[in-house]
């Protein structure tokens, strides 16, 4: 529901966005049709509408080379039987830039070949709309870098081949608005910063890779993250962080049908989790949760161990959190462990402010106005030292 409210509000309002990216440098010369491979530096002066036949609409070989859309739409204008439909093919090291990709089942397509092994491509200044895949990544190992881009109704913004690629994809200043999966970590890391996520189905499934998010907003999604241990017999989440980063307003954070998020490594600093419609638990190795705000939502945090046959004791720290007006616990941790929790604030939780048995009390924790309980396993404070100071005769 939170998907389906507000995102014909949330399209109209970029409309300004979607018209208005600045046009390019000459062009190469040539009036470029589909079905062209790309060899040089080239500008479209024209939309392109190709038909949706087996090969792509553009293919670019040249290593250097920027394809610069010149404010245009390569488009698919027919239909596409086989389901196999390409927009822009990129078998080297180049940059796509400047217009929009439409309607194709895999809008931009890196690949590898027998003659060809791109390392590092680049788009900017684009707009993928409706494609079932927007950018996906079939063969090889590469880098993709993508920045102040917008991604609307594509069935999968970033993808890739399972088993037959790997890389790092990066993503820098991006709205990702209406997909049905947002990102996929699967034999990548997935590196985000100052990026916009909202009304997506999913933001980011993790099989098997890492997914790093800095300074970034996910807003108004119906699932945050889908977080696996063992997908395909085998995959691992070996990182998943959020620094500096807004969660609000999500229909879930895990789906329902795998409720727990399960890293090998959870970090959580300085970001804000409210007003979403569950809580979160959390089965990891390590975690870094430190400096956030847990705050009106329709559950706390739970940690726990990975569901392995032997798991090693949880272990990391949990210090200068505020855990207020959840409903349920505040801080739940359901195993014991080495984790060091400190200086957390848990206030008008429904259920314990911090139920926390077998951890590390690292002191300077307060609880105060939780329904069940404040504090079992640390010691509390009702208010802080601070404000217990300036309370006292003495400090008058």
């Amino acid at each position: 529901m939170r998907r389906a409210r507000g995102l014909a509000a949330a399209v109209m309002g970029m409309a300004v966005f979607l018209t208005e990216l600045p046009t390019a440098w000459a062009s190469a010369g040539g009036r470029v049709r589909c079905g062209d491979t790309i060899t040089r530096s080239t500008r479209l002066t024209h939309d392109l509408s190709c038909p949706g036949t087996d090969g792509p609409a553009l293919r670019v070989v040249g290593k250097g080379v920027i394809l610069d859309l010149g404010g245009h739409t390569v488009r698919r204008s027919g239909p596409d039987p086989m389901g196999t439909s390409e927009g822009i093919l990129v078998l080297a090291d180049s940059t796509v830039r400047n217009g929009t990709i439409r309607g194709f089942q895999l809008g931009y397509v890196l690949d590898a070949d027998g003659q060809h092994s791109p390392e590092h491509v680049r788009l900017s200044r684009l707009r993928f709309i409706d494609n079932r895949g927007a950018i996906y990544h079939r063969n090889g190992h590469a880098t993709l870098t993508l920045t102040d881009s917008m991604l609307v109704g594509n069935g999968t913004g970033l993808g890739s081949e399972q088993d037959a690629s790997s890389g790092t994809f990066e993503v820098r200043s991006t709205l990702f608005l209406g997909q049905g999966l947002a990102l996929s970590a699967n034999l990548h890391s997935v590196d985000v910063v100052r990026s916009t996520f909202s009304f997506n189905g999913t933001v980011v499934w993790c099989p098997y890779g890492s997914i790093t998010f800095r300074s970034s907003w996910l807003l108004q999604n119906d699932v945050v993250g889908r977080i696996p241990l063992g997908d395909f017999g085998y995959g691992f989440c070996s990182v998943a962080s959020f620094t500096d980063t807004l969660i609000a307003r999500n229909g879930s954070l895990a789906p329902s049908d795998q409720p727990a998020w399960e890293p090998g490594n959870f970090v959580l600093r300085g970001s804000r989790v409210t007003d979403n419609d569950s809580g979160l638990l959390v089965r990891a190795w390590t975690v870094d949760i430190q400096d956030d705000t847990w705050w009106g939502n329709a559950g706390g945090l739970t940690l726990a161990d990975l569901p392995e046959y032997v798991p090693p004791p949880l272990a990391g720290t949990v210090s200068g959190n505020r855990f207020l007006d959840n409903r349920g616990d505040g801080l739940r941790v359901t195993v014991p462990s080495t984790l060091t929790v400190s200086r957390n604030t848990a206030i008008g939780n429904t259920g314990w402010g911090l139920h926390v048995p077998g951890v590390i009390d690292g002191g300077g924790n307060v609880a105060r106005d939780n329904g069940a309980g404040n504090c079992i396993g640390v010691v509390c404070a009702s208010r802080p030292v601070r404000e217990e100071l300036q309370a006292s005769p003495v400090s008058r």
